[in-house]
């Protein structure tokens, strides 16, 4: 037998959510036939698959002492950097400038060297962050970027913090604005694109087209141009996204004959090597908080705008804008 007391961070999930987290070794058919026969209960009465747990609910388990064997913990955070430029923190969330060259999680490389292990292991020195004694929850990035994308990436620091920000997302209460370098100077001093996109599952890449095709996704990108280079033909430009596809700033500026600077699957190479550049030119530079529901513990965040202090290739290209 054995006892969860739910706190803070368990409190507010499904009991069935809650439980596989819990109790990792206990495979979910045997987790269902234990709730069916009321072997699993919640303050002494029926414990119900769907029902949200209470901060100070105790959940009693009636079960083999094997389904409590914990799962392998990752220690791999132990091994990650400990350099992070952070924008903001408080005691529910973290807004983290990630640098170029840093996977948010860890990938098919296998280094432990990520953004979330730095997060993990500065929280653990500071004392927010003990995996020990978290049941079932531990800080999450509630957002990504690529491995080769400057830019702010959110970290929610309790569950509350998560799902209200996971919530803001969904719901478009938050504005990301990226800049880039383009090679070529768009048509326009600022447009709204309209195409359509579709992901190569094999070669990892996006198509665009100007007309609707079967299976295609609607893509919206916003750009306004912040300076130019006539002289090199670059352009420094704000970016926001309306659809959220993959490769969507990367991809469609391609598409409208101005590639990125830098980049090697949608850009120009023998730019890019003359320009000693090799990764692209893009950051997501700033992000603003609009909510119009109540945010909670993240209400603190609303109506504020955070950007990233310095972006490379700006200092390096366009020295003489002030961001």
């Amino acid at each position: 037998m054995r006892e969860f007391t739910i706190g803070k961070n368990d409190a507010g999930q499904r009991a069935d959510k809650f439980l596989q987290k819990a109790c990792p070794a206990l495979p979910k058919s045997a987790m269902y036939k234990y709730i069916r026969k009321k072997s699993i209960k919640c303050n002494g009465k029926r414990l119900e698959i769907s029902q949200k747990l209470c901060e100070g609910d105790v959940i009693t388990l009636y079960i083999n002492d094997e389904f409590f064997a914990k799962a392998d913990q990752p220690t791999s955070y132990e091994a990650a950097g400990n350099n992070l430029e952070i924008v903001f923190e408080d005691d529910n969330i973290l807004l983290i400038n990630k640098p170029v060259g840093l996977v948010v999680h860890e990938d098919e490389s296998g280094t432990p060297d990520t953004l979330i292990n730095r997060v993990l292991k500065y929280l653990r020195k500071k004392g927010e962050f003990a995996p020990d004694a978290e049941l079932s929850f531990k800080p999450s990035l509630c957002n990504r970027i690529d491995r080769n994308t400057q830019g702010i990436v959110i970290c929610a620091k309790t569950a509350e913090a998560l799902r209200v920000m996971d919530q803001k997302i969904r719901d478009r209460e938050l504005t990301k604005k990226y800049l880039c370098i383009t090679v070529g100077i768009p048509p326009k001093k600022a447009d709204t694109l309209h195409d359509y996109c579709f992901k190569d599952e094999r070669t990892k890449t996006v198509s665009v087209s100007n007309k609707r095709l079967d299976g295609w996704k609607t893509m919206v990108t916003k750009y306004h141009v912040l300076a130019q280079d006539t002289e090199n033909g670059l352009a420094l430009c704000e970016i926001e996204l309306v659809t959220g596809r993959t490769h969507q700033i990367r991809a469609h500026m391609a598409h409208i004959g101005c590639p990125l600077l830098g980049d090697g699957k949608y850009g120009i190479n023998r730019i890019n090597r003359a320009y000693n550049i090799k990764t692209q030119a893009l950051c997501s530079h700033s992000l603003e908080f609009h909510f119009s529901t109540d945010a909670g513990s993240l209400e603190v965040l609303n109506g504020r705008r955070f950007t990233v202090g310095e972006v490379w290739f700006v200092k390096k290209f366009f020295p003489n804008f002030m961001l």
